[in-house]
């Protein structure tokens, strides 16, 4: 087994039934208008027939993972302990500037002087993601 294939935490090999994941969700007030971020985020489509109020929304994302979003009664209180780190095509202050106009918000900001780093965001709804550098950046020299 080469270094590059997955393991399990106690060593087994990839091949071993294990599950993989189907998607990502997300707990919202308003799982339709939470999609529509996400879906200009990503740059992909919410599923065929969603609409405002529907309880459940989802958006395919290339490959076989998806984001889901399901309408809950209780608000976001806390940090999440889990979150998606999401990584550019083109630039990360680029992609961070997009997001933020389509409706992100700025968490925190971890970028260093000497270009590495990332950007902790909100959603409409406050739940966090991160925006680190795209392979791009990560291959160029630092200065």
């Amino acid at each position: 087994m080469s270094r590059d294939e997955p393991r399990a935490p106690d060593g087994w090999s990839k091949g071993v039934n294990v599950p993989r994941i189907r998607n990502f969700a997300f707990d919202a007030a308003n799982p339709y208008e939470l999609a529509r971020f996400w879906a200009a985020v990503m740059g992909q489509p919410m599923d065929a027939g969603c609409g405002p109020g529907d309880e459940e929304v989802g958006i395919r994302l290339p490959g076989s993972q998806a984001l889901y979003f399901q309408r809950v009664p209780e608000p976001k209180l806390v940090k999440n302990r889990t979150h998606i780190c999401l990584e550019p095509e083109a630039t990360r202050d680029a992609d961070v500037a997009r997001i933020v106009g389509l409706g992100g918000s700025v968490v925190a900001d971890r970028r260093n002087a000497d270009g590495t780093g990332w950007v902790v965001l909100a959603d409409p709804e406050g739940n966090e993601f991160c925006v680190l550098r795209s392979a791009g950046e990560r291959s160029a020299p630092v200065s």
